[in-house]
């Protein structure tokens, strides 16, 4: 199943701008739309100026979103993720990416993430060039390329990314995952699709939509016209 959503277009709703007193539930609502990627947000107040949540956070909604057939994308935006990986693969995590900026050793790094059953990626902020992960195209499952600087969700996208996205998909094998985090919504979603990317992370434009779930069902439908890119 992890590696099926890998490698078709998926929704990649961000639990960051979800009503944490409602996590439960704002999850549910997502989930009965169609969505089966719960993206996960963890920041630590040095490599990006925010503080958001840690590996409890994971193991409360692991359980839930497994038994509806999805998987947990951890997105450390932390320096020395490394530090990390066992924690949050025995929270529950399914797949873990890091970013390439913070790690001095990366092919360690994601060998790590691998090590402990999990599908590692790497992520590029939007001015990381593309060279940065070129020698570590066979050591990654998917790659996450950020479409706004990180640490504050409801930034807007920046268009510039979508050239760097286009040379990711022709320089990363098939089977190699591609997403998209930052800024997707409704009038945003088509571009990033004509890239050739397939994991679409949104935020604000799910959780801060008056319907979460209905907003969850149109971005889905953008996607469903497209065929997958891989087997």
């Amino acid at each position: 199943m992890s590696y099926d959503l890998l490698t078709t277009y998926q929704l990649a709703p961000s639990i960051l701008s979800a009503n944490f007193g409602r996590l439960e539930e704002e999850v549910g609502k997502v989930m009965d739309a169609g969505a089966r990627v719960v993206h996960i947000d963890v920041m630590d107040g040095r490599f990006v100026p925010n503080i958001t949540i840690g590996p409890v956070v994971v193991e409360s909604i692991r359980d839930q979103v497994h038994e509806a057939g999805g998987v947990l994308d951890v997105h450390l935006m932390i320096e020395n993720p490394e530090r990390y990986i066992e924690a949050f693969a025995a929270a529950g995590s399914d797949w873990i990416n890091v970013h390439a900026e913070a790690c001095i050793h990366l092919n360690a790094v994601l060998a790590q993430i691998r090590a402990a059953g999990l599908k590692a990626g790497v992520t590029l902020n939007p001015a990381t060039p593309l060279a940065t992960i070129q020698e570590v195209t066979g050591d990654i499952d998917f790659a996450l390329m950020m479409t706004v600087n990180p640490g504050f969700s409801g930034q807007q996208f920046i268009a510039s990314v979508l050239p760097k996205i286009r040379r990711a998909r022709m320089l990363l094998p098939d089977h190699v995952g591609i997403e998209v985090d930052g800024g997707v919504a409704p009038d945003t979603i088509e571009a990033a699709l004509d890239t050739g990317a397939n994991l679409f992370v949104a935020g604000s434009a799910v959780f801060g939509a008056p319907d979460p779930a209905a907003a969850a069902r149109s971005l889905i439908e953008a996607m469903e016209s497209r065929k997958e890119f891989s087997d």
